[in-house]
C-alpha cells in the first residue's frame, strides 16, 4: 500500500541518511515522515551538485586523501543535513523529531532548534502555529570532537580564498566590488539556475561556481496534498551549502553579504517581532560561524561582509557603480518565475521593488534611477499604503528584504528636501502629512550611514571595509 500525505496521522520528521560521492560532487540528503502507527514516507530526496569533481582529498583510498579534511567534509555534511531539512519539517511541522545517525550534541541540538524555531518564525505566524518549544530534538549530552586546523590561507585583512554569494541584487555586487577594491579575488557563488543570476555573476569578470539544487519532488506533491507551507530560512540552508561546497574546492572562507538591517523583524500586534529574514541576521550568523569553527574547521571562515551597515549605507555604495545598472535586480518576484530571463527586472509591484527604489533615490541622480525601474514609483499615489508600511506608520513592516522604519522615514525626508524629488506625489504626501508628526532628529540620514553594532569582520578587515565606504 502506497503512503499517502495525512498531516493528521503524522508523528514523526526523520533525518534518514545523507550522502556524498566524491566521484560526481553530488550530495543526498535523506528525510522521511513517520506516522503514528509506525507506517513511513518513502525517503525524500534532495540533491545537491557541487561542480568540480572528483573531490580525491575526501575519498579513502586515494594517494591524496586527507583524513582532517575528510572529517570536515563529513561535519559540513552533517550540518547541511539538520538544516536543510527544514524546507521538509515544515509539511507536517510535527512535534517529535528522529535521527538515524543517533542524538545529537547540546550545542548542534540547541543550534537547530533556534533555525527551525525563528526560521519558521513567519511560516508559524502565517499558519497559526506556537513552535517554540515544539520541537524534541533528540540529544545525547555529549559534545562533539574537536575541530581541526585544516592549514586554510591566513585571511589577513581579505587574503583568504572565499566563496562569495551572489543574489543577483545591490548588496552583493557592493560586497564583491569590496573585495575587488580591497586586493581579494573571490569565486562568484549561486545556488539554483536563475538566469538573472547569472547574468549578474558573469558581470562581475571573476570565477564563479555555480552549485545545483534540486529539492525532493514528493515535497510538491504533499503541496498538492495539503502540507502545510510558507516561508523557510534559506539563508541558513544557502550558509551550510557554501561551507561544504567551499571545503570540496579548496576554499577558507564563506562570505554573504547581510548587512545590519537584517536582524530588525516586523513588530507584529499581539505576537512580538517576526523576522522574515531572521537567517540572515545577526543572531544566525554569530551562532553558526561558531558551531562551523567548533565542529567542521577551526580556521574556516563564515562572515558577512556588510554586518555592520545598514541598507542605506549599502545603497549609497551601490550608486557608486554604474556598470550593474543594466544586469541587477532585488526584485524577488523575478526570482521565482521559471523559463526564460524576464524582460523586466522590476516588477514594481512588490516592497522590495519599493523599498529598494526609495533607498537609492537620495543617493543616486533621479534620470538613472527612472531608467533602471523604468517608472518613478514614488510619484504613484497608488501605492501610498505599501510606502506606509516601509516606513512604519501604518501597519508592520513587511514581510520582506527590506529595510527598517527608520531607514526609509530617513530617505523620504531627504527627498522632501530634494527640488528633484520633493513635487513626487508620496513624497509630497508625506512632507504634508506625516513628516510633521516625527521627530527632526530620527529624520537625519547621516547618524544611519556609518558602521553600527556586531560584525565578525575583525579590526583589520573592518578598517579596511570602514575605509572603503568612506565611513
Amino acid at each position: 500500500m502506497s503512503w499517502t500525505f495525512d498531516r493528521a496521522a503524522i508523528r514523526a520528521f526523520r533525518f534518514t541518511s545523507k550522502r556524498f560521492d566524491p566521484a560526481t560532487g553530488e550530495i543526498a540528503l535523506g528525510y522521511a515522515f513517520v506516522n503514528h502507527d509506525g507506517a513511513t514516507s518513502a525517503e525524500l530526496v534532495e540533491r545537491i551538485t557541487v561542480p568540480g569533481a572528483p573531490f580525491t582529498a575526501v575519498q579513502p583510498g586515494s594517494k591524496d586523501f586527507d583524513a582532517a579534511k575528510a572529517a570536515a567534509v563529513d561535519a559540513a555534511l552533517r550540518l547541511l543535513h539538520l538544516v536543510a531539512g527544514v524546507s521538509y519539517y515544515k509539511a507536517a511541522a510535527p512535534s517529535v523529531i528522529e535521527c538515524a545517525d543517533g542524538p545529537l550534541d547540546e550545542a548542534t541540538a540547541g543550534f537547530v532548534a533556534s533555525v527551525y524555531e525563528n526560521g519558521l518564525g513567519e511560516f508559524a505566524y502565517r499558519n497559526g502555529l506556537d513552535l517554540r518549544g515544539h520541537l524534541a530534538w533528540p540529544r545525547c549530552g555529549a559534545a562533539r570532537p574537536v575541530a581541526a586546523t585544516l592549514g586554510l590561507e591566513a585571511p589577513g585583512a581579505f587574503g583568504r580564498r572565499a566563496l562569495v554569494a551572489i543574489g543577483g541584487g545591490k548588496d552583493s555586487l557592493v560586497s564583491i566590488e569590496a573585495l575587488r577594491a580591497l586586493g581579494a579575488s573571490p569565486t562568484v557563488t549561486w545556488i539554483g539556475s536563475s538566469p538573472l543570476i547569472r547574468a549578474c555573476a558573469e558581470r562581475t569578470g571573476l570565477p564563479t561556481l555555480n552549485i545545483i539544487r534540486a529539492l525532493a519532488p514528493e515535497l510538491f506533491a504533499f503541496n498538492r496534498e495539503g502540507a502545510l507551507n510558507g516561508h523557510i530560512p534559506v539563508t541558513a540552508v544557502n550558509s551550510a551549502i557554501l561551507v561544504l561546497a567551499a571545503l570540496l574546492t579548496g576554499h577558507g572562507s564563506v562570505v554573504f553579504s547581510n548587512e545590519h538591517s537584517a536582524s530588525y523583524g516586523s513588530l507584529i500586534p499581539g505576537t512580538g517581532e517576526v523576522n522574515h529574514q531572521w537567517s540572515k541576521g545577526w543572531d544566525f550568523e554569530r551562532d553558526f560561524a561558531a558551531l562551523v569553527r567548533a565542529q567542521v574547521a577551526a580556521d574556516f571562515d563564515y562572515v558577512s561582509l556588510l554586518r555592520p551597515f545598514s541598507e542605506l549605507a549599502v545603497a549609497r555604495q551601490f550608486a557608486r557603480l554604474e556598470q550593474y545598472d543594466a544586469h541587477f535586480s532585488s526584485c524577488n518576484r523575478n526570482f521565482h518565475l521559471l523559463g526564460e530571463k524576464p524582460t523586466q527586472r522590476w516588477c514594481g509591484a512588490c516592497p522590495k521593488c519599493h523599498f529598494v527604489f526609495l533607498a537609492l533615490a537620495p543617493f543616486m541622480p533621479k534620470p538613472r534611477l527612472l531608467g533602471i525601474f523604468g517608472r518613478n514609483l514614488l510619484d504613484d499615489a497608488s501605492l501610498a499604503a505599501e510606502y506606509d508600511a516601509l516606513l512604519e506608520i501604518e501597519g508592520h513592516k513587511p514581510f520582506e528584504c527590506v529595510g527598517e522604519g527608520r531607514e526609509s522615514r530617513a530617505a523620504m525626508a531627504a527627498l522632501a528636501a530634494s527640488p528633484a524629488w520633493r513635487e513626487d506625489a508620496l513624497v509630497a504626501r508625506f512632507a504634508a502629512s506625516q513628516q510633521p508628526a516625527l521627530d527632526p532628529a530620527t529624520l537625519r540620514l547621516e547618524p544611519l550611514l556609518g558602521p553600527q553594532g556586531e560584525h565578525g569582520l575583525g579590526t583589520a578587515r573592518m578598517e579596511a571595509l570602514g575605509a572603503h565606504f568612506g565611513a
